[in-house]
């Protein structure tokens, strides 16, 4: 009993700690509840070149990943044509923030001089921010003014070692964005694979240089891509479906519970109470992740309830088995929780695979139904678990079962010839009877 105590406690904290998450972090609507940004990205290859399926597709899965690493924003990157990706970002109305969110274009490029027609060019060196393994922020000993420091992986390493052994006493410049950000002189050859952008004599703003850095970090795009249109967009479903949807909601839940009450009875209540315990614990893990909530995501969340209350379901069915069969109250709860197991936990299981396989392969929209469904699959399972089946062992204790009714059983159908009194809560929880 002192074991149910405490979680029974536990259980009370994690619901006190639901409710403030609820109260304390706001709602992330996707692009079909509150409208949003939509940028147009046309490809824009050097030299002319000409645009493959395969360029646009790393280009289009790169803009994805720096825009939805965790594929919960439910930010839609689609393919227009031959070289142009349209970008749809949710719940950002301000289309310079949206711009700054997709992280622009962030090209590195390290230049050499060269002399063409007795004038001084950069010429590219082949080493770009594709070699970056990252980028930091820190202040120059010297001067104290903001710089980036650069790491280059393995391969940039070499390049960079290549370089400035063919260019000791010559500069070599740094751009970024297309402009030159510093030119430092290589005094000699650096192995190291370091290297520093100063923003030369005037230095960078700290606003600049985390810019910078955190624009680098984002990764660079397989090729350059320029924004060639750029619009706010307004709800497709608005504060009225919002509305409609909750009320839908709730009628659905309304009923559910009812139903689980008038059949069930007692069980069912409890069933009721660990249902809206789950309903809030779910509730603040979207918030507290953040979870982008669309109406795929929505689909994902009301699904997971229907499976919470199916788990109710199978365990109070084996439970009424066991009763029927003339087991005490204490092992016939056991045993019901024990034979239902294996068909939640297989059942359960089949769906977050199948939620993964969604999630790894699919879009972003598939990405965030996937995503609130296996946390819901998760979370039900704890709940129909843990929650009922503490809640009933407070309840009904190792009582006798007096009254069948509050089981929705009628007296005639308990079998009293297989009645005992268990010692052994290990016997009981497999229904083994002394």
């Amino acid at each position: 009993m002192k074991n149910k105590l405490i979680m029974f406690w536990a259980i009370v904290i994690i619901v006190i700690a639901s409710i403030v998450t609820i109260c304390v972090k706001p709602t992330k609507l996707g692009l079909d509840l509150v409208g949003g940004s939509r940028l147009v990205l046309e490809a824009q290859p050097a030299n002319n070149a000409q645009v493959t399926p395969d360029m646009m597709s790393s280009l289009q899965f790169a803009i994805e990943n720096r825009v939805n690493k965790l594929g919960v924003s439910e930010t839609v990157v689609q393919r227009a044509g031959e070289k142009r990706l349209v970008v749809e970002i949710p719940d950002v109305s301000d289309l310079n923030q949206a711009k700054a969110y997709l992280g622009e274009t962030a090209e590195l490029d390290f230049r050499k001089p060269v002399m063409r027609n007795g004038e001084a060019e950069w010429e590219a060196t082949g080493l770009t921010g594709k070699d970056l393994d990252r980028a930091n922020l820190s202040s120059n000993a010297t001067n104290g003014q903001w710089v980036v420091d650069l790491e280059f992986n393995a391969e940039g390493t070499k390049k960079f070692a290549d370089l400035t052994k063919k260019l000791v006493g010559q500069p070599m410049a740094i751009f970024f964005n297309g402009e030159m950000q510093s030119a430092p002189v290589i005094r000699e050859p650096i192995t190291g694979g370091r290297a520093q952008i100063s923003g030369g004599d005037q230095g960078f703003s700290v606003e600049e240089a985390k810019k910078m850095v955190d624009l680098l970090n984002a990764g660079a795009l397989p090729v350059p891509a320029k924004i060639i249109e750029e619009n706010t967009v307004g709800p497709t479903l608005g504060a009225d479906s919002i509305a409609k949807s909750k009320v839908a909601g709730a009628i659905g839940l309304g009923f559910v519970m009812v139903f689980m009450a008038l059949y069930y009875r007692a069980p069912g209540l409890i069933a009721d109470v660990a249902l809206i315990i789950y309903g809030l614990m779910l509730f603040a893990l979207f918030k507290a992740i953040p979870v982008t909530l669309t109406l795929a995501g929505i689909a994902g969340f009301i699904l997971s309830i229907g499976m919470a209350v199916d788990a109710n379901i199978l365990i109070f069915e084996r439970t009424k088995e066991e009763l029927r069969a003339g087991r005490t109250l204490f092992t016939a709860i056991n045993s019901g929780f024990d034979r239902a197991f294996t068909s939640i936990f297989d059942s359960n299981m089949t769906t977050i695979i199948t939620c993964t396989i969604l999630y790894c392969l699919g879009t972003s929209i598939v990405k965030g139904f996937a995503l609130t469904l296996a946390i819901g699959v998760m979370v039900s399972m704890f709940s129909a678990i843990t929650i009922t089946k503490n809640f009933m062992h407070l309840i009904f204790g190792t009582g006798k079962l007096k009254n069948p009714a509050i089981f929705g059983l009628r007296a005639e159908e308990i079998n009293a010839e297989y009645q005992a009194v268990e010692t052994k809560r290990e016997k009981a929880k497999f229904g083994i009877l002394d």
